[in-house]
């Protein structure tokens, strides 16, 4: 059995306040638009893979399981 992995490429800004509030456990998840405008919900722990001095900007692509989970995500651009 294979274990394919699907993405959705989601479009990110966020300012540095607003990753501390996500840093500091104040929210679980993040929501925002994919680049087709479908909402996408992820879990709020994966922007510390993304995040920079100036916070969170650009398009990312996420990646998740078969089952839904969240597996990765990349940025594509930074602004």
């Amino acid at each position: 059995m294979r274990n394919v992995m699907h993405s959705i490429d989601v479009i990110l800004h966020l300012s540095v306040t607003e990753c501390l509030a996500y840093y500091e456990g104040h929210y679980d998840n993040v929501r925002t638009r994919s680049v087709d405008g479908r909402w996408v919900v992820f879990p709020a722990q994966a922007l510390h893979r993304v995040v920079g001095q100036e916070g969170v900007h650009g398009v990312f692509r996420i990646t998740f399981t078969d089952q839904g989970r969240f597996h990765n995500i990349v940025p594509l651009n930074r602004r």
